[in-house]
């Protein structure tokens, strides 16, 4: 992408505007002023479906698959992911790439008075976090997508992303992580991510340890939640190890696909690759996907910093793993 010094002046400008906020690392769980901000501004996340993803790991490269899925099969998408690795336009992606430095300028300039005025509210400020989130459902209204994936940036239940109203959610696999925030078993970190899970919506659970399913399935029934569970509705029938990634064959909920080449390396991503396939089969209704777009869609998956191969020789390797869960599948 090419950015004329202008552009690249105001993008840096508005980049350390919201770094003067309250900071992501400093958690106040509540939606209370998310809430507040997208009242104000229409509700833009709500002029879109949304397929929302939570979990431990995984989160950013299923969510990274569905868009790719979903831009193959015609649709026009938004791209909602955090942490970012070069610049925090890579956040907000329309069809598959960055946000255009103009787009994100001109939904800026739409929604900065009113992150002033929400400032005055609250006792906290608005975050960091909480701005870039407004800011990612704002540019994907004015675009307009016919679809957004949101990542749920920490948790669930109180999570920025929260005031959409998920067509689809999923659940990666849940571990240990942010426990000071989520708490100290399985089933606190659980019951929180479960929050996501909407009345009457579909739930898509990849692989749980016994304590977490069991939670995140007596949420899905307490709200009228249809369920999809990995290894009983669908699953990963057969992997093998291909030129620059695996060669997979997935039983979805209407169709087998098989010949699907994945760009990444590993059973988990395999795995995360059968939770996005379903996720989208989920959002299309009970028809089978179209196979060549399914096809086209996997192979056009990247995902920086997951296992990601940056100098041959020596061989150096950049993962996210952060916590026990991630460095056992990157080992």
């Amino acid at each position: 992408m090419i950015i004329s010094p202008d552009d690249q002046e105001r993008i840096d400008a508005i980049e350390k505007a919201l770094l003067d906020r309250w900071p992501e690392t400093r958690i106040a769980p509540s939606t209370e002023r998310i809430a507040a901000l997208v009242d104000i501004l229409g509700s833009p996340q709500l002029t879109y479906p949304t397929i929302h993803v939570g979990g431990t790991n995984g989160k950013t490269t299923t969510s990274r698959m569905i868009d790719s899925l979903l831009f193959a099969h015609g649709l026009r998408t938004g791209r909602f992911t955090s942490p970012h690795l070069e610049t925090y336009l890579e956040r907000i992606a329309i069809n598959g790439q960055p946000i255009d430095p103009k787009d994100l300028i001109f939904a800026y300039n739409d929604i900065a008075a009113y992150l002033d005025l929400m400032d005055t509210k609250f006792e906290h400020p608005i975050s960091f976090f909480e701005a870039v989130t407004a800011l990612g459902f704002v540019a994907f209204a004015e675009h307009p997508v016919d679809v957004a994936v949101i990542e749920v940036g920490m948790g669930g239940e109180w999570d920025a992303t929260n005031v959409i109203d998920a067509d689809v959610s999923v659940i990666t696999p849940i571990g240990f992580d942010h426990m000071e925030y989520l708490g100290n078993t399985l089933h606190e970190i659980a019951a929180t991510k479960a929050g996501i899970i909407k009345e009457g919506g579909f739930i898509v659970l990849a692989q749980q340890e016994p304590e977490a399913a069991k939670e995140l399935i007596r949420k899905a029934a307490e709200v009228g939640a249809d369920v999809a569970r990995e290894g009983i509705e669908y699953s990963v029938t057969s992997r093998d190890v291909a030129v620059g990634g695996q060669l997979l064959t997935i039983q979805g909920l209407n169709d087998t696909y098989d010949d699907i080449f994945l760009p990444l390396h590993g059973r988990h991503q395999a795995a995360n690759a059968a939770s996005a396939l379903v996720a989208v089969e989920a959002f299309f209704g009970e028809q089978p996907l179209d196979m060549e777009a399914v096809r086209a869609g996997f192979a056009a998956v990247t995902s920086p910093g997951r296992a990601e191969v940056v100098r041959r020789d020596p061989t150096i390797i950049l993962d996210a793993a952060h916590n026990p869960h991630g460095a056992k599948a990157l080992a």
